[in-house]
């Protein structure tokens, strides 16, 4: 059948379009799924980033980050301003990649290989036969919510990025004159007098009526909404579920007793004394050479006179920290000494010497002095930790089997989360109030933004079916299902009147203290001998704000130096007004040598911070990027 399909591929699409496009005329399109979704936001180099790419991208990089912070506020993930930095980073990245394909760069296999290698996080994992855990590699990277495949690709573009602007970021110089006088504008300190009015003052005076509370409701409807909220049931498959329904076979755990009792037992230790003539891997040929020929010389010595070897040892090794001890290196397992080392002493019988050992350091000869073996425990003392192990590795290769039985479950029967939590011993949880962004702190499965968006799905909501099964995480699936749903809406005044009438009062009070705080900078610019309730004379610097709000320290700096004394207002919106007389300026202390060259280290990262910016905008006119998207405007308050 379907090689006949194949062989008449032609016809069989026509009748799917002659099919398929009137039942589009019959049934219609919503006209604005298309458009919103391919609208374009932004365009880089000619070619256009979409909103479902922006949409995409800041999914990802919201689940990443809860993955790695699930305490972290979820607004401020779901903010306007996180959607836009999300998207100011793929232009930035588009960027980079054009400019990296202008040059022609690319990162080769063994370039990424090294720049793993050099990331503290993943060397830990390396066995010690030099192979990678691959699969606590996988877990490392899934804590990201990435991929292998995935965080790789970062890596790579890391690479590529850092080629692009790394020869402009470091070419960043400023002569110490420079330093100094830029250095001396960041921390200059001023002396000042501050006055604030703070709307709690005023509170007192701000008696509202009932008009009052209503032209406020009606003007910031926004801010009475209450999202969309469902109550749900949902199943969690994971690997202690899996675990928790394999029952092993008593056969199964004697044979695994007789395989694995030896390392279960614990490490095998063992102890050598040495003999090192050095010869470092970088030594030329002839160094390294005479070094073995010495190392052969004593070989045949000790061998002679095994008894002497520790004298040999004292004498002759070139290892300063265990000569003294006659070449002794006490007790080691596997994994604490480079690999040829550690291949013949565990190779040898003791009382055995070895044959020369070349490695990095130079060549040794070993003589094998004990072994330690730890006693053999019985089958009923390693039973719990051989069933966890063995259920364990069970677990983990039957966990792809049951995970596409239960998503073939939650697919199959999508009215109900029941039969596949009976088939899998799983329990149906249940929770209620949960909205499409999790609640701060929120963690576990609701928290997962790949199931929130599949739970508030259109379909999901009217026609309450399961969701598909989603991983939200290494070898963990969930699936849910809304019982039932609240859409969002506006509270009604008599629900909210006492949180509007603290709103309007804290307003008012914030506009009555900015009046006040005006009408005083007035008054006392005018009549400065008359200036009452300034605080007494504080020192303030960028670096030593001495507890100022941060408008008012910039306001202060920023006053004229030339014609100090000065008077500044600030309006510090919600938190009321401020009134500022800038005395004088105040030389800054010499800092010791410690603290200067720290200071002038961090100006340079500075300078080059600024130079890789001026060259960014310098692409982006190259790359001609637009950003179609509006920036949000900044919170207020």
């Amino acid at each position: 059948m379907f090689e006949s399909i194949r062989k008449h591929s032609k016809i069989v699409m026509l009748l799917l379009f002659l099919l398929i496009i009137p039942s589009f005329v019959l049934v219609g399109i919503d006209s604005n799924y298309f458009s919103e979704k391919s609208a374009v936001v932004a365009r880089v180099d000619g070619h256009d980033i979409k909103q479902t790419d922006w949409d995409n991208a800041h999914r990802m990089e919201t689940d990443r980050i809860r993955a790695q912070s699930p305490t972290l506020d979820a607004k401020l993930l779901d903010s306007p301003e996180a959607r836009y930095a999300t998207l100011e980073r793929m232009v930035r990245d588009r960027v980079f990649q054009a400019a990296a394909q202008k040059m022609h760069l690319v990162t080769s296999d063994s370039r990424l290989a090294r720049s793993l290698q050099e990331i503290p996080a993943i060397a830990a994992l390396k066995r010690p036969d030099g192979s990678l855990d691959a699969e606590a590699y996988r877990a490392l990277v899934g804590a990201q919510g990435l991929t292998p495949e995935g965080f790789e690709a970062n890596v790579r573009r890391d690479i590529s990025v850092n080629q692009v602007v790394g020869g402009v970021m470091g070419s960043a110089f400023s002569t110490d004159a420079q330093v100094k006088l830029s250095l001396d504008a960041l921390y200059q300190r001023r002396e000042v007098q501050i006055a604030r009015f703070n709307p709690a003052d005023f509170s007192g005076k701000v008696t509202p009526a009932d008009a009052d509370l209503e032209g406020y409701y009606k003007s910031h409807t926004s801010d009475f909404q209450q999202a969309e909220q469902a109550a749900v049931e949902f199943v969690v498959l994971d690997l202690d579920s899996v675990r928790a329904g394999i029952t092993l076979n008593e056969d199964d755990l004697r044979t695994y007793y007789k395989e694995n009792v030896a390392r279960l037992a614990g490490k095998e230790e063992r102890r050598a004394s040495h003999i090192l003539i050095n010869a470092p891997k970088d030594a030329p040929a002839a160094d390294r050479e005479k070094a073995k020929a010495r190392a052969t010389q004593l070989l045949e010595q000790v061998r002679k006179a095994p008894a002497t070897f520790a004298e040999v040892a004292r004498k002759s090794s070139e290892d300063s920290g265990s000569a003294g001890a006659g070449g002794d290196l006490n007790f080691f397992g596997l994994g604490a000494m480079v690999k040829p080392f550690e291949e013949a002493a565990f190779a040898m019988k003791k009382g055995d010497i070895s044959d020369v050992v070349e490695t990095d350091f130079g060549y040794h000869i070993i003589l094998l002095t004990d072994i330690k073996t730890p006693p053999q425990p019985s089958f009923e003392e390693l039973r719990p930790s051989m069933e966890a192990e063995l259920k364990q590795q069970q677990a983990q290769r039957k966990f792809a089997e049951v995970a596409e039985s239960f998503a073939n479950g939650v697919y199959e029967q999508s009215d109900s989360l029941k039969p596949v939590a009976e088939k899998l011993k799983l329990k149906v949880l249940t929770a209620s109030g949960v909205t499409r962004t999790p609640a701060p702190g929120a963690t576990g499965p609701l928290a997962n933004g790949k199931l929130l968006e599949a739970l508030f799905s259109s379909d999901s909501i009217e026609n309450k079916r399961n969701t598909e099964a989603v991983e939200i995480g290494p070898s963990q699936m969930a699936a849910a299902r809304v019982t039932t749903y609240t859409a969002a809406r506006t509270l009604p005044l008599d629900e909210v009147r006492s949180r509007v009438r603290s709103l309007y009062v804290a307003e008012k009070s914030a506009e009555l203290a900015r009046k006040e705080g005006e009408a005083k900078l007035a008054a006392w610019k005018a009549a400065p001998d008359k200036a009452a309730g300034l605080q007494p004379a504080i020192v303030v610097s960028r670096d030593q704000p001495q507890n100022q709000p941060r408008l008012v320290v910039d306001a202060v700096l920023g006053a004229s130096a030339g014609t100090l004394p000065a008077w500044v207002g600030v309006d510090l919106g919600a938190q009321g007004y401020a009134v500022a007389k800038v005395n004088r300026l105040v030389p800054r202390a010499t800092p010791n040598e410690q603290t200067a060259r720290q200071e002038r280290q961090q100006y340079l990262q500075w300078l080059s911070n600024a130079e890789g910016l001026a060259y960014y905008e310098f692409l982006k006119d190259r790359f001609k990027v637009q950003i179609k998207a509006p920036r949000p405007k900044p919170t207020q308050g």
